[in-house]
């Protein structure tokens, strides 16, 4: 399957061919049983007796796949624990049934689990349609880089800050298969997953409680206070994507266990659930959200990347790399005459340059305002080699930007 740029999930692999079917199952000397009958009990497997104390025997929840049968072991102190283990774990990785594999993702990454359900209509066969599908996977990855963000700060309203690094914190997520359009289960590495995860279970609860309130008194200060939970625009825009166009939606979280709870968290925490008539609220907080977030007083260092004006002489507008002093990957300032033609010099020699202003909340904070004190900035002879050799790959386009003269 093919990944779009900047995509934080990926597709989990289906049973043959994929990772796990050529390495094959994890080595049984790594697993400990707790662990693998914790899974087997979260998904669904059914524990149909055994030797109390010694071992368990299990079979998979779902109709039609066989006379699979495990024998798990209570701890590794039974004798015979690595033959029995070696023996479930290639059975497990035999089985057809879907939550097999999902047991084996979760012994081979260790992950907390996050699984979305909406209450959309069935189509043929309990189908959905692939516009449903894609709107499921949509949310959930919005979802899912809303707790990214937040755990890299607490605001209103992120726009492009942070972005880049909380959609690198998701590149180790795996996604497991849609069930019919309906439901979506994404596994994040506790490494370095964790904090999102941990982060997103306050967020989520917050937003539900903050919802509640809003609706039955008609005031919005929750929303305030949710902020610092992990609340924020981009957490109500992913909520109102998962929930438009259905009868409801819930997402629920499960640790993995052998990481045991974050602090601060629930142990088994309930699902949180949304549906249409928090709509309105959502839209609103995430409105307010965009409105509240002021802009922000920073000093840039960056390299020049794009030079526009309307003519040979005046002021113009710039686009800058950034290198230091804000969170977000470009930005775009607006300069006077001098300031414009410092910027070009600057490039020319392979310089970046420093500027002061303001980060504008609108637009994401991409553009910066009131620029101001337009510097040359020395850069070590490597950096200053890379960046010459951009601008010898890019003579024509920044000629043309500077304008005669200049």
């Amino acid at each position: 399957m093919h990944r779009p740029t900047g995509e934080p999930m990926r597709p989990h692999p289906t049973p043959t061919p994929g990772p796990l079917a050529h390495d094959g199952p994890p080595d049984p000397a790594q697993v400990d049983p707790r662990v693998l009958g914790a899974l087997l009990d979260r998904h669904g497997w059914r524990r149909r007796g055994g030797a109390p104390g010694r071992y368990s025997r299990w079979t998979p929840p779902d109709p039609g796949t066989g006379a699979t049968s495990l024998l798990v072991p209570e701890s590794r102190a039974f004798p015979d624990c690595e033959d029995l283990m070696g023996e479930a774990l290639t059975a497990l990785s035999r089985c057809a049934a879907p939550s097999a594999r999902e047991v084996l993702v979760g012994l081979t990454v260790p992950s907390d689990e996050v699984r979305w359900w909406r209450d959309v209509p069935q189509g043929p066969s309990g189908t959905a349609a692939w516009t449903v599908q894609e709107q499921l996977r949509s949310a959930a990855r919005q979802v899912l880089l809303a707790g990214a963000l937040a755990a890299r700060g607490r605001t209103g309203y992120h726009g492009a800050r942070h972005r880049r690094q909380a959609q690198a914190s998701l590149e180790g997520v795996l996604v497991g298969n849609a069930q019919g359009g309906r439901g979506l289960t994404a596994f994040v590495p506790v490494d370095p997953g964790r904090v999102v995860t941990a982060r997103l279970h306050h967020a989520l609860h917050a937003a539900r409680e903050a919802v509640d309130y809003q609706r039955a008194t008609g005031r919005p200060e929750a929303f305030g206070s949710a902020v610092e939970a992990g609340v924020s625009r981009e957490l109500t825009e992913a909520l109102v994507s998962l929930v438009r166009g259905t009868e409801g939606a819930r997402i629920a979280l499960a640790w993995a266990p052998a990481a045991g709870v974050p602090e601060g968290c629930a142990a088994r925490p309930e699902p949180v659930e949304f549906s249409p008539g928090d709509l309105p609220a959502l839209r609103e907080a995430g409105a307010r959200y965009l409105q509240d977030e002021p802009s922000v007083p920073v000093r840039i260092t960056g390299t020049v990347v794009r030079m526009r004006r309307s003519g040979p002489r005046g002021a113009g507008t710039v686009r800058l790399r950034v290198l230091a002093g804000a969170e977000v990957p470009y930005v775009r300032v607006a300069l006077d005459e001098e300031s414009y033609r410092t910027a070009g010099h600057a490039h020319l020699v392979g310089l970046p340059v420093r500027v002061a202003g303001r980060l504008e909340s609108r637009g994401g904070f991409r553009r910066l305002t009131d620029a101001s004190g337009v510097v040359p900035v020395q850069v070590d002879e490597a950096e200053r080699d890379r960046l010459m050799k951009s601008l010898h790959e890019n003579l024509g386009f920044f000629g043309e930007a500077c304008g005669p003269g200049d």
